[in-house]
């Protein structure tokens, strides 16, 4: 059985002073069902992704909150598997279409995260990390080691980092949907204040409000986008009982079975949504999805490799780092970019990958 596409939304993403967290759902749910061309009574059940609205909003039970926006009431679960609850949502819908359960299923999710202090949301973000081995760390910091062991073993140099934020800002000018809509070059990305060495203020993706919802279906439906396959895989969640620093495990074996579902390899990918929460990050990204060798991806970077008209295009939408990363709509938002770009024809082939803490979580999808 395939799974297709029937229709998608995404909101503007940024400081959404003006739109509560319900008002954010109901947009994308409206937009995805007008998209899809469909009466909302076909929807027959709802997913719902969000790290931490009891924390941001004060608003759990939000399967409830979600179902009450349909006339029939849809079956309707919460899904969270921190900055990865998106993917795994999709990944609950796909099985629940796969397994006869349900038919067509409605999933969406979104964040509003700007309704606190910077450190609360601080605070809140790091309750993803294992809170009894990394006490007192916060994500920039994390991945700051992670950039550390990877800059000793393949000497990732400051400018390669800097090239990804570059990077991803310029495809963001764009996208009429990225919280932010500006260059930047090397020397200011290098130069912004530093947050965790050797990460700076402009290589950390920023706070975030954003909705984003997709209808997937197993009715046959022509010219629409298929999930051609998707893969999940977990590790360790703190840093110090990963065996190797210098590759995110579970980003290898969730690529591995998407690629395998799908029956491609991924130099047959044209384009790819990766989870840069952090600039170290799509480095790693693009190595374990297996687009550059290990220790290439700074390099290909630098180089171009990864821009619009590159040997892949990564982050197009802008990533995280530009776009936004309204956590539990991003690894939905991703897969709804990739869905637009094989219907406006652009692309035939895309990737999305989607992370939760520093790496414990990965959800990887095949589109075409």
């Amino acid at each position: 059985m395939q799974i297709t596409i029937a229709g998608h939304h995404t909101t503007k993403v940024g400081e959404l002073w003006e739109k509560g967290l319900a008002d954010l759902f109901q947009e994308a749910i409206g937009g995805s069902v007008k998209n899809a061309g469909i009466d909302s009574r076909q929807i027959d059940q709802v997913f719902v992704a969000s790290k931490a609205p009891g924390e941001f909003n004060n608003q759990l039970h939000l399967n409830a909150l979600v179902s009450q926006f349909f006339n029939h009431f849809p079956p309707s679960m919460r899904v969270e598997g921190a900055c990865a609850s998106g993917g795994l949502a999709l990944l609950a819908a796909e099985q629940a279409i796969l397994s006869g359960y349900c038919q067509t299923a409605l999933v969406v999710g979104a964040e509003k995260m700007t309704d606190t202090t910077a450190s609360n949301a601080t605070r809140i973000l790091a309750m993803a990390a294992n809170h009894d081995a990394e006490n007192g760390s916060t994500f920039p910091g994390l991945y700051a080691l992670l950039a550390q062991v990877h800059t000793e073993k393949f000497k990732t140099s400051r400018e390669m980092l800097s090239a990804v934020a570059v990077k991803n800002h310029t495809h963001a000018l764009e996208n009429p949907l990225a919280q932010f809509h500006r260059e930047f070059t090397l020397d200011q990305v290098s130069q912004s204040p530093l947050v965790a060495d050797p990460l700076r203020l402009l290589d950390c993706s920023p706070i975030s409000d954003g909705a984003s919802a997709v209808i997937l279906t197993g009715r046959k439906m022509k010219n629409k986008p298929k999930i051609l396959g998707f893969g999940h895989a977990q590790d360790a969640l703190d840093l110090a009982s990963r065996k190797d620093l210098t590759t995110l495990r579970a980003t290898v074996q969730a690529a591995q079975k998407s690629y395998q579902m799908a029956d491609v390899r991924p130099d047959q990918i044209q384009l790819a949504e990766v989870h840069d929460c952090f600039t170290i990050a799509e480095i790693l990204a693009i190595e374990d999805l297996g687009f550059f060798d290990k220790g290439m991806g700074g390099r290909a970077t630098l180089n171009h490799e990864t821009k619009l008209n590159g040997k892949v295009v990564i982050n197009l939408s802008g990533g995280l780092k530009a776009f936004g990363h309204p956590i539990g709509a991003t690894g939905i938002k991703q897969v709804v970019y990739l869905a637009q770009q094989i219907e406006d024809e652009r692309y035939k082939l895309g990737l999305a990958h989607n992370v939760g803490g520093s790496g414990a979580t990965a959800v990887v999808h095949v589109v075409g």
